[in-house]
């Protein structure tokens, strides 16, 4: 595929285009958005800056796809978002080298993401098929009660660069799977793993204008989405504020919402955890992806007893373990992070808490390959008092909490507006149940530091959000209730 690239070799799959109607529709170069390789700060491409009258053409385009996606079977549409996860699957080399490239993930990190969007697809293809209605008793002789489910109609989604592949595929596959058509906006940092998603659905078959996929100013696209009587859903992944916003415009005009926003996991471990597990865990669920999940642990509380050995066990774990570099290059597992305002949120978390007392054991800076690459950084004796207690840091800084009860780690793990995702280490059964009804957040890690799957549902409390994503549950945002009395039946 052509592109205007800085880099000295072409990257495969790179689309400098919009999807608009099963047409790639480009922008004048002058009014477009460069893309940067984190790692190496090169330009690797520009896409076209849309607004609301594309926004607009690409919802008419949706609206027309529906009319014909939403009257296929189940099954038919079944087998052809299978055929899309088989497409996606046969270029998943190349696939996740473009997501490294775009986004900065170690390259195993990136083709593992580009296999669970295959995933997705997969188990939302399948999942359409159950899409259940009822008979209920009816109260009258002569009648009879049906309920039945039907897409809701065209769906706007805003997705975050983070995870560029899978949070639209999660999206996509649970809209598609019901019967509904998409209009989407991916993060202008990451645009193209978005885009060749779509491109590789209509090569499986999909139907033109079931997916449309638009860059530009992420302000006037949402607001077109938020406020176009076509559009009957939003659903958006990404910061509270915003989410906040965009879900109060969408409720304006009486739109389906679900909103997966931020965290700020607590991640626990008790006197009575297996230490060397509990540091397997930490690593896992705090550096992966750099640290830049919205469900990666952001406060690590050690229990008094194990506090000492647990936290040099820690830090031998991230200086043996953990190598910052470009995430094309073999053995590296630390990425840069995505830009320079990322760097400086990192930095301000660290500098307010060594100010309060915090002791940085490890890392703490800028690594020595420059750019946006930072050094893993673990840091003791935290405190409540500290930035990094209440906001979420999306960096590799691990703050690490003593505590002395069950009952003051619970206070402290739920004193926070956040309530995605929370993690504890207990091999003791009753406080296993206790501290799990005890949290107040929708994902809970008992013993495991990444717990994310297709065949469980995703979302969170409180101000992380609304709706799920993600098995049974995550397909029933897109669908309507229909309640249907049959009457004149002459019983």
């Amino acid at each position: 595929m052509s592109s205007t690239l800085s880099l000295t070799k072409e990257i495969p799959l790179l689309r400098e285009a919009c999807l608009i109607g099963g047409k790639w529709v480009s922008g004048y170069e002058s009014n477009s958005i460069s893309v940067n390789n984190p790692a190496t700060g090169e330009i690797i491409g520009r896409v076209p800056r849309f607004g609301r009258p594309e926004t607009a053409d690409a919802i008419d385009a949706a609206q027309a796809a529906f009319a014909v996606w939403s009257k296929m079977t189940a099954v038919e549409r079944c087998n052809l978002m299978l055929r899309w996860a088989d497409v996606i699957t046969e270029n998943q080399k190349e696939l996740a080298e473009l997501l490294t490239i775009e986004m900065g993930k170690p390259l195993a990190e990136a083709t593992g993401e580009v296999a669970i969007t295959a995933n997705y697809i997969r188990f939302f293809a399948e999942e359409g098929k159950r899409v259940y209605g009822d008979v209920i008793p009816s109260p009258w002789k002569d009648r009879r009660i049906m309920v039945t489910k039907e897409p809701v109609g065209v769906v706007g989604a805003i997705t975050p660069w983070n995870f560029p592949s899978s949070m639209l595929g999660r999206k996509l596959a649970a809209a598609l799977g019901s019967g509904c058509t998409v209009v989407a906006k991916p993060a202008s940092q990451t645009p193209y793993s978005a885009l060749i998603l779509g491109e590789l659905a209509e090569k499986a078959g999909i139907p033109a204008g079931v997916i449309n996929i638009i860059t530009g100013s992420a302000a006037q696209i949402a607001d077109e989405l938020c406020e176009n009587e076509k559009i009957r859903k939003i659903t958006f992944t990404g910061s509270t504020p915003v989410g906040k916003q965009l879900a109060s415009k969408a409720l304006a005009n009486m739109k389906k919402v679900s909103m997966e926003l931020g965290g700020n996991a607590p991640f626990i471990v008790f006197d009575s955890a297996d230490l060397d597990k509990a540091v397997e865990g930490a690593i896992a669920s705090k550096f992966r992806n750099s640290g830049q999940t919205c469900v990666c642990a952001n406060r690590i509380y050690a229990q008094a007893g194990i506090y000492e050995e647990f936290s040099a066990k820690l830090k031998a774990a991230i200086e043996d373990q953990l190598r910052v570099g470009d995430g094309l290059k073999p053995g590296v597992n630390q990425g840069p992070l995505i830009d320079g305002g990322a760097v400086a949120k990192v930095e301000e978390l660290i500098a307010d808490a060594v100010e309060k007392g915090g002791t940085v054991v490890t890392g703490g800076k800028l690594d020595a390959q420059g750019g946006t690459f930072f050094e893993p950084t673990l840091l003791l004796n935290a405190t409540p008092d500290m930035k990094v207690a209440k906001e979420e840091t999306f960096g590799p800084f691990a703050p690490v909490f003593k505590f002395e009860s069950e009952e003051d780690v619970i206070a402290m793990a739920n004193d926070t507006e956040y309530g995605l995702a929370c993690y504890f280490y207990t091999q003791d059964l009753g406080q296993t149940f206790r501290v799990m009804e005890a949290l107040e957040y929708g994902l809970v890690g008992v013993n495991e530091g990444v717990i994310t799957t297709e065949y469980a549902p995703f979302g969170g409390y409180k101000d992380s959000g609304m709706g799920n994503e993600g098995s049974k549950y995550g397909i029933d945002d897109y669908i309507n209730i229909k309640y249907s009395c049959i009457g004149g039946l002459g019983l």
